[in-house]
């Protein structure tokens, strides 16, 4: 745009004649910045109709009011064809990007992604569904544990060579007052002694939740891991109540033909204690060539047994009166079985490779 040049002369015509180049040039541009310039170059400080105004006081009085009174309608004109133009050019540019962002009505609509329950958290929830069902209720407990409930009232006191069963991570902290030390919790186990010592019988119970133990990881070992506990404490519990159960749920969660086996197993809380099996899903126990039982057909799926009485005895319970038993199973062992998963440690890799197919 050329430089505003010094106004030697101010006539009607010259007005004029500038007032037809500006509208003309207006019209020719299509941007915002163009629209800048042309404002400055014509109606800024030092444009071109202002100017022009300045040249009024050299005019007699009687040109000052016939053409000052042209060069300010000249002044609006430029004023209302600017404003006019930019919301032309405004309007155009909303108008490209409707057509650019428009909806189509007629198309399909997009699916919303949606989230899902993590395969651990579904096998949870099976695992307490068929639990509830039976009559037990659920509870949880804290994962910061002291040793007192985690090893002591288990049957499990200082110096037990079963506590290296556990291979635990304790808590650094403060013990001035001499209390109990203090850990991430092992196992599901200590709510046991909690619930018994909060509650009277009848008692049924399972407690899912997260426990940790410092050992090295695997295609088949996590640092920390989930477990469900259950107990069931109550006048006249035997044996036979804590099979049946555990059948009913292996019926429940593995399907209707299970078959299930029991065989003798050390815990330190339950005596007798016991780990029960089913009978390999994959290969219908026949166990050739299969790699979920490694031909064994049959398929470890928790330790339970009876409680012990020194349990019992500890919360306050006549042992002579109340009996009751306990089990505890990992759900990602159950998962992995159930979904033929072959390394713990998919669960959580956070891989949605993975976890999309559940």
């Amino acid at each position: 745009m050329p430089e505003s040049p010094e106004v030697s002369g101010l006539t009607p015509r010259s007005i004029e004649e500038l007032t037809q180049a500006a509208v003309q040039e207006l019209e020719g541009l299509s941007d915002q910045e163009s629209l800048e310039a042309w404002r400055v170059a014509y109606l800024g400080r030092r444009g071109r109709l202002t100017l022009m105004l300045r040249g009024l006081s050299q005019l007699d009085l009687e040109q000052r009011r016939t053409t000052g009174a042209l060069a300010n309608q000249a002044k609006r004109t430029l004023e209302e064809r600017l404003e006019r133009r930019t919301r032309e050019i405004s309007e155009g540019e909303l108008a490209r990007i409707g057509l650019q962002d428009s909806i189509d009505v007629t198309l399909p609509g997009r699916p919303m992604a949606l989230g899902r329950l993590h395969p651990t958290t579904q096998i949870l929830r099976e695992i307490c569904d068929a639990f509830v069902a039976m009559g037990f209720g659920i509870v949880e407990g804290p994962e910061v544990e002291w040793d007192h409930y985690n090893f002591e009232m288990l049957n499990i006191p200082k110096g037990h060579p079963a506590r290296d069963m556990w291979n635990t991570l304790w808590i650094d902290y403060s013990n001035e007052a001499g209390e109990q030390p203090m850990l991430l919790r092992t196992h599901t186990s200590p709510m046991q002694a909690r619930v018994m010592e909060a509650s009277q019988p009848p008692i049924r119970v399972v407690v899912p939740g997260k426990c940790y133990r410092y050992e090295a990881t695997d295609a088949t070992h996590e640092w920390h891991f989930y477990q469900v506990e259950g107990l069931a404490v109550d006048d006249g519990i035997t044996f036979a109540d804590l099979k049946g159960t555990l059948y009913e749920f292996a019926r429940r969660l593995f399907g209707a033909d299970r078959k299930v086996r029991f065989r003798c197993d050390y815990f330190p809380f339950v005596e007798p204690g016991v780990d029960m099996s089913i009978d390999c899903f994959a290969c219908d126990g026949r166990g050739s060539g299969c790699r979920i039982c490694r031909d064994s057909g049959w398929i470890e799926i928790m330790g339970a047994g009876m409680v012990h009485p020194r349990v019992l005895a500890g919360v306050g319970y006549d042992p002579e009166k109340y009996t009751g038993f306990a089990f505890g199973l990992g759900p990602e062992r159950i998962a992995m079985l159930k979904y033929g998963i072959e390394d713990i440690r998919l669960f959580y890799s956070n891989d949605l490779r993975f976890l999309r197919q559940f």
